[in-house]
């Protein structure tokens, strides 16, 4: 069974996370409200023409994916568990003049706080599968969302990359590929900046082998439509990766190189 405190010391982890965040180059909040877009091209491309279709972002941290989504033309709803990231979300849409709702939720709750409503996309990932412990309930969730035709699209990060860790310029394995049910605690400096100070609260994570994910996802109902695993980065996750023109980080041409990233697109067919 899960830490019963899973939710609580994420959700607070979160709250303190989001003022440094909203100051970090990472998230570059000022190109944000000059005109950016944070979504990356292959995004764009797969989702193709959004104009005036319902997309739903489940954890939506202060909604920089969300509103991008907006400003291509899609009717847009966040919904994270982080007050603070909402309001943050909140304030962002109003500086920048894009229409968005974002509701405070947790998301194994998001039907029935989003008012059983359904839409054309549940867009998620990059991050926030390993935020949550069970993946069953998880999937049966993005099948309410969705109306019949409606697709998920999950851009996360594989979970193949985490057993590493780097050892005088060596990838050497560190943890368990498969986590235990209760997750595993992590403490220390938020990935957006190594050199704030760490935040004083916890974390509970898991991580979920792409097995788990697509069986969750076709046991709710869902059928899988691809599958592709990436050889790049949103984040450099190891000093000696090489930014592409892309915005993606790769390994070196003298390294091997592993899968870092996966896209899993999957429909509701009635």
């Amino acid at each position: 069974m899960p830490d019963p405190s899973w939710r609580e010391l994420n959700r607070a982890m979160w709250n303190e996370r989001v003022p440094l965040h909203l100051n970090s180059s990472l998230y570059d909040v000022p190109g944000f409200r000059a005109g950016a877009l944070s979504l990356r091209d292959h995004e764009i491309k797969d989702l193709g023409d959004v104009m005036g279709k319902d997309l739903v972002h489940l954890q939506c941290h202060f909604g920089k994916d969300t509103l991008s989504w907006a400003r291509l033309g899609a009717r847009v709803t966040g919904l994270d568990f982080s007050e603070a990231a909402i309001a943050a979300a909140a304030q962002l849409a109003a500086e920048i003049g894009v229409d968005a709702r974002f509701v405070t939720s947790d998301v194994y709750d998001a039907s029935a706080a989003l008012g059983r409503q359904t839409f054309d996309f549940v867009y998620t990932g990059v991050g926030a599968l390993c935020w949550l412990p069970d993946m069953e309930r998880w999937a049966k969730v993005v099948f309410e969302l969705l109306r019949p035709g409606g697709q998920l699209y999950l851009f996360e990060f594989h979970p193949l990359k985490w057993i590493f860790n780097l050892n005088a310029e060596r990838l050497e394995i560190k943890d368990n590929y498969f986590t235990p049910p209760q997750g595993f605690r992590e403490e220390g400096v938020t990935y957006a900046d190594a050199t704030a100070p760490a935040t004083p609260t916890p974390t509970i994570q898991w991580n979920h082998p792409l097995g788990e994910v697509v069986t969750a996802l076709t046991s709710a109902g869902l059928r899988i439509l691809s599958l592709r695993e990436l050889d790049c980065d949103v984040l450099r996750q190891w000093p000696m990766m090489v930014r592409g023109e892309d915005r993606m980080y790769r390994m070196p041409h003298d390294m091997a190189s592993l899968p870092l990233m996966y896209v899993l697109r999957a429909i509701r067919d009635a």
